[in-house]
């Protein structure tokens, strides 16, 4: 007997290109959603039906292209060669399915070749069957749920494979649907189901803006909105979209279509996020932010692939209630004032707790200014302080004979911190103190060279100080409350 073709395990390219996409994304968004445009134009011509998952990646199956082609490692050879000439830096990763496949591509270093297929190394290729192997060594940290992830970690779970040895009975029972969602991923079997369909009747969702819309920030609203719609439909019908086709016409004829795949319900907000890189992918708004050609007429969502809902069980304390909330508020203050009208904070890496936390629009997954990877010595341990000021505060730090506190070039200090006053507010005595840290940045530039000794000042009022001198200037910086 013949096997079934659809039981064979799906190969899957994916092409990952660092600049535009993860903590080595060096262009702004919209450059990014440009030339990532490009990309998929390049990849679309070795293979027409090409997935956008995010910024800067996008998948295909492979199976087909790669026997036209010559083989899996020559068709990722190409296409990092057609992606170069656009300027842009490559990897390729194919395995069976998706998961394992952006797990190649994060992998692929042209540093360290990944063998005979491929020697600049920019390609890694798990064999056929080799999946659940390749899986097994894989950290726990690779899921995108960081916060189970730390879970399993502390629980001596450290790799995939660690997880996928339990029975997936225990793990529902203990973890719920994310549990067996990430034990899915851990043996090799991708979230999508082998079942999921074009829908039998038209179930789009369309806005048609007339006259047509210049700027970009009320068409992305706009597809929250439809996304929501969307949502409703499916849901009214026990279904879930895993796959949507954006479609954008213009006013002057034009038409804009893109798929967009995400394992998993791909939320309202996830949904205009890919229209704001789409928009910005195809056409470039100018300076003063309206789009030429008359701006944008329809924008219309279309299920491409849905499959049989099979539930979502809300957070015990509303906490996944509370977020859509937060960002259809924060989306709505967006459309009226702008993209960056909405700013989240995002952690990193740093010496100082001034440059630890970047801001960046709300929506955009975009990394912190500095990695919070490497090691940053003369970091202060501990807890994160509550309140940083935009700028230090100056301040005095006398002893209890009421002189001024010094601190020598060896960090000696002339008396024990005894009272703190901060600009014109009242003398608050300290009760206890940590310090001298000393700090020598950036020794070798004689203008941007910085030297500081920092103590931590706990004062009568119950509160805690970060105070640096510097200069033999004292600073107050932060706050632990």
């Amino acid at each position: 007997m013949r096997p079934n073709a659809d039981s064979a395990p799906q190969r899957i390219m994916v092409v990952r290109c660092p600049p535009l996409y993860g903590p080595d994304a060096s262009l702004a968004e919209p450059q990014a959603a440009r030339l990532f445009e490009q990309v998929i134009g390049a990849v679309t011509g070795f293979c027409p039906n090409v997935e956008a998952t995010e910024l800067g990646v996008c998948a295909f199956g492979a199976r087909g292209p790669a026997r036209y082609f010559g083989g899996e490692g020559a068709l990722a050879s190409k296409i990092i060669a057609a992606v170069a000439e656009l300027g842009v830096e490559s990897r390729v990763g194919v395995a069976d399915g998706m998961f394992a496949a952006l797990l190649a591509a994060r992998r692929a270093d042209p540093v360290n070749p990944a063998g005979p297929a491929d020697p600049a190394g920019a390609v890694l290729v798990i064999p056929p069957g080799g999946t659940a192997g390749f899986l097994a060594t894989q950290p726990v940290s690779v899921l995108a749920d960081q916060d189970l992830a730390g879970l399993l970690n502390r629980l001596g779970l450290g790799t995939l494979g660690d997880l996928a040895a339990l029975p997936a009975s225990d793990v529902a029972s203990r973890f719920g649907d994310a549990g067996e969602a990430v034990h899915r991923l851990a043996r090799g079997l991708d979230l999508r189901p082998l079942a999921a369909r074009p829908p039998a009747h038209d179930l789009s969702v369309a806005r048609e803006f007339d006259p047509p819309e210049p700027l970009a920030e009320p068409v992305v609203f706009a597809a929250k909105t439809l996304a929501e719609q969307l949502h409703a439909g499916l849901a009214a019908r026990g279904l879930t979209c895993v796959r949507v086709q954006v479609r954008v016409t213009w006013a002057d004829g034009e038409e804009s279509s893109r798929l967009w795949r995400h394992d998993g319900l791909l939320t309202a907000a996830g949904v205009a996020d890919r229209v704001r890189w789409q928009l910005d992918g195809q056409r470039a708004a100018p300076p003063d932010g309206q789009y030429a050609q008359g701006g944008i007429g329809m924008l219309r969502l279309v299920p491409d692939q849905v499959v049989r809902a099979t539930g979502h069980q809300l957070a015990l304390w509303g906490e996944a209630v509370v977020s859509d909330r937060v960002a259809r508020a924060a989306m709505r203050v967006q459309a009226m004032l702008g993209h960056e009208a909405v700013l989240r904070p995002v952690t990193g890496g740093g010496r100082n707790v001034s440059e630890q936390v970047s801001h960046v629009p709300f929506g955009e997954k975009r990394e912190p200014r500095l990695a919070a990877g490497p090691p940053w010595p003369g970091r202060i341990t501990g807890a994160a302080p509550g309140v940083v000021y935009p700028a230090a505060r100056e301040a005095e730090v006398t002893d209890d004979a009421g002189r001024l506190v010094t601190v020598t070039g060896r960090c000696v200090l002339s008396a024990a911190p005894a009272r703190l006053v901060i600009g014109r507010e009242p003398p608050r005595r300290i009760t206890a103190w940590a310090g001298p840290w000393p700090l020598s940045e950036r020794w070798w530039d004689t203008v941007a060279a910085r030297r500081r000794a920092r103590f931590q000042l706990a004062t009568d009022d119950g509160r805690v100080w970060l105070v640096v001198v510097r200069d033999s200037r004292w600073l107050v910086e932060a706050g632990y409350w």
